[in-house]
């Protein structure tokens, strides 16, 4: 049953200002998906709390998320360049919908996201980090690009870290880890064979791996090793279809999240340093 079907049938069990919500997405439901929830209010001559309400008793989390399935269902976008997005939009529309698109995938990833995962990925960086240890970060593709930022951020924490995209190179990497280090991979689709062999050579060596990628792929699979930590990002990009824009969003979130909880984890010995890294910084930008 598809989204539109499932609301359909609920409409007679639904309060009076609840079906008008219902009405006016059946109407026209590619435009709800990218409404806002005072426009989606308006137009249904309801409160706002109504239109949450509507998406709650059809089955969902709230708005945000309703929405981001919605959208998955209703809207194929023009392939290979964004999925949320017409042909003839012009830069206004743009504009909504790209944004509208990246935050409704953003609120149903927080709602989402594994804190017990966080947690213990988060605890495993930070031992890590404080006793000198090796925390290596593999990404191939757009996904190498999101695992130099993550490199970039641990840096700053003076942790020995490095990032690595070629596959030579990253198993080289993986093959010199040791117990107590730690490698972090990063994939959108889950299925680079690549990153799955340096997984399999990492763990192995005894480094505990970091998977970070879609749920019900190969790599995830093997993030839920003994072991070894799984944190899912799931979203509505086809992957097949579209070059990687909302998951990067969440990759890079993903990894903002862990640098600032190894940060508070580690202490506040860490602030005099980062301080000193933004006073050297200053000099190099002009008054």
């Amino acid at each position: 049953m598809t989204i539109l079907d499932r609301v359909k049938a609920a409409i007679p069990a639904l309060p009076p200002a609840e079906q008008r919500v219902a009405k006016l997405l059946l109407s026209d439901a590619r435009a709800f998906a990218t409404l806002p929830v005072s426009e989606l209010a308006d137009r249904s001559h309801v409160s706002k709390p109504t239109v949450v309400r509507f998406c709650r008793s059809v089955g969902y989390d709230g708005l945000a998320d309703f929405k981001l399935k919605l959208a998955g269902s209703v809207n194929e976008g023009v392939p290979f360049v964004h999925r949320a997005v017409d042909e003839d939009d012009k830069p206004g529309d743009l504009i909504v919908k790209v944004i509208d698109n990246a935050v409704a995938a953003l609120l149903h990833y927080r709602n989402e996201a594994a804190g017990h995962a966080f947690e213990r990925a988060i605890k495993v960086l930070s031992e890590a980090g404080r006793t000198g240890r090796r925390i290596e970060f593999y990404g191939v593709g757009n996904s190498g690009i999101v695992a130099q930022d993550a490199q970039h951020k641990f840096f700053r924490l003076g942790i020995n870290t490095a990032a690595w995209s070629d596959n030579h190179v990253q198993l080289m990497s993986a093959t010199m880890l040791n117990p107590g280090d730690c490698a972090v991979l990063i994939s959108n689709s889950g299925r680079s064979r690549d990153l799955i062999e340096v997984v399999e050579v990492a763990r192995k060596r005894g480094a505990t791996t970091i998977v970070i990628t879609a749920s019900g792929s190969p790599l995830a699979a093997l993030g839920q090793l003994p072991g070894q930590i799984l944190l899912t990002v799931d979203h509505p990009e086809d992957f097949e279809r579209y070059s990687p824009m909302v998951s990067r969003l969440l990759h890079l979130t993903t990894i903002d999240i862990l640098t600032t909880g190894v940060a508070l984890a580690m202490g506040q010995a860490l602030r005099p340093t980062l301080q000193e890294i933004k006073r050297t910084l200053r000099s190099k930008r002009y008054v």
